[in-house]
């Protein structure tokens, strides 16, 4: 801070508030930031080193001229960066749980926090509040959650929050698959789950054992593969796939089919369109021969 003074001041101090800091060039603080720069018959400066928030307020020169004192004031306004100071632990969570996630930021001015859910539809912004809510919490509002700290001052605090949503599994595909005898046949199930599903193959009520009677059950990820190395006419036949984890379990039904074979509900369904089309078509004629 600057104080301008002219050959008529006798006596010149230094106040924060009430508290001498300097009086001429005698110190009076015991805060060893504060040092005089400059005491000439033109300036009397001091500086504050490492200033903090505390050091904000008024600061007032005083000026002793012939016998009648002036004073002259500055406020020294502190501005100090957004700071993230306590942010939620990633969590993990049921879907349909509600869930609350809190970013609490200082700085001066005061940070504006705003949350934003990073997922690759970008969804933008969650919430512009410290505390982010989420009732009934679905799989499609897991991943992570940034926090963002902003003032004008420096740039953003930024700080990210894993969020895993729970859910029990789901098969997404399980086609039925021909194979010809004497061939490979490769029947698979696919399942989304949090955790990972486990999976069992099932013949009727007999699991299906990796290794046994020339098949091959291999899971990894959210898929899982039973392969007959050898089709034969009693490998044909309808197969159940489980897919399990801590959350519930689901099943869906594949069938092993040789050439020529009817087998989905596809096909079914083109039969049905056609026997409509017949029976249209009878009715058409009936009409004409009236």
């Amino acid at each position: 801070s600057r104080c301008t003074v002219d050959d008529r001041v006798t006596r010149v101090a230094w106040l924060n508030r009430s508290t001498i800091l300097y009086a001429g060039n005698d110190k009076w603080s015991i805060d060893n930031r504060v040092v005089i720069v400059s005491n000439t018959k033109t300036q009397y400066s001091i500086k504050i080193h490492n200033v903090d928030v505390y050091d904000e307020g008024p600061y007032t020169c005083s000026v002793q001229t012939d016998n009648h004192p002036k004073t002259s004031r500055v406020h020294l306004i502190v501005q100090v960066p957004p700071q993230i100071v306590n942010i939620s632990s990633d969590i993990t969570v049921n879907e349909g749980s509600s869930v609350t996630l809190m970013c609490l930021a200082f700085g001066r001015p005061e940070p504006t926090v705003t949350w934003r859910h990073l997922s690759g539809k970008g969804q933008g912004f969650a919430s512009e509040d410290e505390y982010l809510e989420i009732t009934g919490i679905t799989r499609e509002q897991s991943g992570e959650y940034e926090c963002s700290a902003v003032n004008d001052v420096a740039v953003p605090d930024v700080r990210k929050v894993k969020v895993t949503v729970n859910y029990p599994p789901y098969i997404s595909n399980a086609k039925n698959t021909g194979a010809s005898v004497g061939q490979k046949g490769i029947l698979q199930c696919e399942a989304s789950a949090v955790p990972v599903a486990e999976f069992q193959w099932f013949k009727e009520d007999t699991r299906l054992a990796n290794g046994l009677e020339g098949v091959r059950i291999e899971s990894k990820g959210r898929l899982s593969t039973l392969t007959f190395f050898n089709v034969s006419e009693k490998d044909y036949g309808n197969y159940t796939c489980v897919a399990t984890n801590k959350l519930g379990n689901t099943n869906a039904s594949i069938i092993l089919y040789g050439p020529g074979a009817v087998h989905d509900g596809g096909n079914a369904a083109s039969r049905a369109a056609a026997g409509l089309c017949l029976w249209a078509a009878l009715f058409t004629c009936l009409l004409l021969d009236f």
